[in-house]
């Protein structure tokens, strides 16, 4: 049975009137007739010509900023995970260097400074799958970060029950962890800001695990949150993370309790949802509503916000790790804004909610909204160096040490790519040293969370890889896996990466050196695998002969849309996968032979 977390009841409150911001740049995706009622004045002293928003009288602007998917990510990203694509005015692109909690703390409290109503929001997944400096301790530096910066609310994401509601518990909570206690001299205090989880249920009591609404209040001004993770978030957990747990549909959930602050005269709300859409263009500042509103993302967000009820009058989203500002019209017909700020840390968004005290609601045509980079061009937050130099000296006699070397960057773009051959390789080999008869490994793509680079992160030289690079690349901890399955059941794994849940939004496994197919984007669900084409060491996969397949413990438990890897027999368990990666690259790389990037040829895409 899991743990139920309590009800938050803040144990501090950092200040009673906040010091907040009016950003100087120009906003973008404002919502179509941004005008306000004929009693206010239409967009004077907005954030963009250097005021600080309406302020007096009936109306009042409120600040929310906002990001999701930061993933534990304190130090900059490496890589092309840390950075976001800008479109040009000439329609170019450029790339810019982005993250980093030292610079994310700078730009927000930048972004504050001027206004007093202004609420700092998160879309979930702030913790898990993070890098060794948080992840190492069970993501306890990320918390402590997040505290700092002055979030105060966030939703759930799916990584939050990486290691089940008790971790989530004791995270909202504090408390030192159960079995490794505490890693510094003084108890963890867990998290000022409350964890929302609306959708979220003990399956037993049928009551939400956390808080599943919080309000903002200041001068009479109130803003309510309703926070929710993905309904299909047990189908990308492990069965452990989830354990006890059901989880309700999105936009129900949300339509239950804005009915809920309404009651309690809470009029203006805003939907804290770690499920997003899929934009129509990479660059972090194109315009999604070109042609119309919303045209420019599809994906389950889309959906939602067409349904969800017009009493909410904005979406904080997340989860695709995408960035959009878009507006998609509420089911009366009304625009509303619905955002995202990619990931890692690397964008905030900033958001101009018009409050209307005459009926406490927001005043939906004067919304504007646009995502900022978090430049590194920006003063370090120096509360934020003392913080990851306290953690880094504890994290760093194991996060130092050389595990293997690399000849360039090995990247995990793409549909297969470089990293995915490499990880999928190591499997293979860790599976072989198991089990000689091993065939092949499976690797899904949203377990490898950052890139290799050839460039040094530290002072360990380039070319290197430390074990907390590797760590940062899977932090998850699973196990590699040994099954048997049938040429037919092989077969079968491989169209679900097309088809079933993964139709909308395929996910590729990335296969190991001698396992190849065509995959035929022209066509349509499971047909895109092309049946004649999969070829093992060159020959054709025989539909009745058995395959010693490895993966690891998510996927051979039938996550991620795969059930049929569920399905595999004589299941041989091993160490985690990171100690497979570790071994495949000291045993096959050294300083003056490093490994180069693979070519990731095996899968022929035909689009």
């Amino acid at each position: 049975m899991p743990a139920t977390a309590q009800s938050h009841q803040p144990r501090r409150r950092r200040r009673a009137t906040r010091l907040l911001a009016a950003a100087t740049v120009v906003t973008a995706g404002a919502l179509a007739a941004a005008t306000l009622p004929a009693s206010a004045t239409a967009g004077e002293n907005h954030r963009g010509n250097g005021g600080h928003g309406h302020g007096h009288g009936r109306y009042q602007d409120v600040q929310l900023l906002s990001f999701n998917d930061l993933h534990g990510n304190l130090e900059p990203p490496a890589g092309s995970s840390g950075r976001v694509t800008e479109l040009q005015p000439d329609g170019t692109t450029k790339t810019v260097d982005a993250g980093g909690i030292e610079y994310l703390a700078t730009h927000l409290r930048e972004a504050r400074e001027g206004n007093r109503y202004s609420i700092t929001a998160a879309g979930g997944d702030m913790v898990g799958a993070s890098p060794l400096l948080s992840g190492l301790f069970h993501d306890e530096p990320t918390i402590e970060a997040l505290n700092k910066l002055d979030l105060d609310v966030t939703s759930v994401g799916n990584h939050e029950f990486d290691e089940g509601a008790r971790e989530l518990a004791r995270l909202q909570n504090g408390g030192c962890h159960p079995t490794e206690g505490c890693y510094t001299d003084k108890e963890f205090e867990g998290a000022d800001f409350p964890y929302l989880a609306a959708n979220v249920l003990d399956e037993k009591t049928k009551k939400p695990i956390l808080k599943p609404y919080w309000v903002w209040k200041h001068k009479g001004v109130k803003v309510g949150f309703i926070g929710v993770t993905l309904e299909g978030t047990p189908d990308i957990v492990s069965a452990e993370g989830v354990k006890g747990l059901s989880f309700k549909d999105e936009v129900e959930t949300i339509d239950k309790y804005a009915k809920v602050l309404q009651r309690q005269g809470v009029k203006s709300i805003v939907a804290l949802v770690h499920e997003g859409g899929f934009p129509a263009s990479s660059s972090y500042n194109y315009d999604c509503d070109s042609p119309g509103a919303g045209d420019g993302i599809s994906g389950p967000i889309a959906d939602i916000a067409k349904n969800v009820t017009p009493q909410v009058d904005a979406l904080v989203t997340g989860h695709t790790h995408a960035a959009y500002v878009c507006t998609i019209p509420d089911p009366a017909g009304k625009p509303r804004m619905v955002t995202s700020a990619s990931s890692f840390g690397r964008l905030y968004t900033d958001t101009t909610l018009t409050y209307d005290r005459a009926t406490g609601d927001i005043a939906r045509t004067a919304v504007k909204s646009a995502n900022h980079v978090v430049t590194r061009d920006v003063p370090k937050a120096p509360d934020m160096t003392r913080l990851i130099d306290k953690w880094s000296t504890l994290a760093a006699p194991i996060g130092n040490r050389p595990i293997g070397y690399i000849s360039g960057d090995i990247n995990r773009d793409g549909t297969e790519s470089p990293l995915g051959d490499l990880i999928a390789d190591a499997q293979l080999a860790y599976g072989r040293a198991q089990d000689p008869e091993t065939d092949l490994a499976l690797m899904n793509p949203g377990g490898i969370r950052a890139p290799l680079t050839y460039a040094s992160t530290g002072n360990e030289g380039d070319g290197v890889v430390t074990y907390a690079e590797g760590f940062t690349v899977q932090p998850f901890a699973n196990t590699v896996n040994l099954k048997d399955y049938t040429g037919a059941q092989l077969i079968q794994i491989l169209k679900e990466q097309v088809s079933g849940p993964n139709e909308a939004a395929p996910k590729i496994l990335q296969i190991s050196s001698g396992l190849t197919y065509t995959l035929d984007l022209t066509k349509t669900g499971a047909d895109r695998v092309v049946t004649d084409s999969i070829r093992l060491n060159g020959s054709p996969v025989d539909e009745n002969a058995t395959y010693r397949v490895a993966s690891n413990s998510f996927l051979a438990g039938g996550g991620d849309g795969f059930p049929t890897l569920g399905e595999g027999a004589n299941e041989l368990v091993g160490a985690d996968d990171l100690t497979a990666l570790e071994q495949y690259l000291t045993a096959n790389s050294s300083a003056a032979d490093p490994i180069e990037p693979p070519a990731a040829d095996r899968i022929t895409v035909v689009r």
